[in-house]
């Protein structure tokens, strides 16, 4: 079964690379977004030059904004589960600094070549070991799509649930706190967890999965 995978704001596949999945990861590469185009209608546009959705089975993977992405294209198209990485369900788990900034509309005003931090801030927001590969990661961005995600992030609108949902967060994520109840918790578990504790991410999932299809194959016969 095929895993279509979604990185983070500006990250590509390196980061799934870490993962030990028991599943063919396919990793999704970004297209470069048009103009103000709405989260939606950009998750349409991935469906289509991926073929999402046109095999019997397959699941849904996104990584921080990924997982945005990677909700909308659950919404359209029918995964037999969706994963989420150090992500958000819905709009209610954004912080309130997010959403402040969202209403507030700053990010217009904000000139891209201010989106891309100095390294030592993004070290310690990412909390992440293995700073050589968040340094290629962020020299590697592109800041009119950064401009374009960010403004996505702080509008977006969601607030349906996803069936089947594996939704895995780290209790020290300083960007995308977990909130709610419907987190498996990474213990101590920072925001570049996917590849700093790529082990034990994967264990969580791979076991996930076993027991979805366990308890899918077990109504089937009852």
């Amino acid at each position: 079964m095929k895993i279509f995978a979604i990185s983070g704001l500006g990250a590509d596949e390196r980061v799934f690379k870490y993962l030990t999945l028991e599943y063919d990861l396919i990793p999704v590469e970004w297209i470069k977004p048009k103009v103000k185009e709405p989260i939606v209608e950009y998750s349409k546009r991935l469906i289509k030059e991926y073929g999402i959705g046109n095999k019997e089975e397959f699941g849904i993977l996104g990584v921080s904004f990924g997982g945005l992405i990677a909700t909308e294209i659950s919404k359209l198209t029918k995964p037999k589960f969706t994963i989420l990485i150090s992500s958000v369900e819905t709009r209610t788990e954004l912080s309130g600094i997010i959403k402040f900034a969202g209403k507030s509309k700053l990010i217009e005003l904000v000139p891209e070549k201010l989106l891309n931090p100095p390294k030592v801030i993004a070290y310690y927001m990412f909390g992440t070991k293995n700073k050589v590969l968040l340094d290629s990661i962020l020299d590697d961005t592109d800041l009119s799509f950064t401009k374009w995600a960010i403004r996505e992030l702080l509008n977006w609108k969601n607030q349906s649930h996803l069936q089947n949902l594996i939704k895995v967060c780290g209790t020290k994520d300083k960007l995308l706190p977990p909130k709610g109840n419907n987190n498996i918790l990474i213990d101590k578990g920072e925001h570049f967890m996917i590849v700093d504790r790529a082990k034990e991410v994967s264990d969580i999932i791979n076991g996930k999965i076993k027991t979805l299809y366990n308890t899918i194959y077990s109504k089937l016969g009852d």
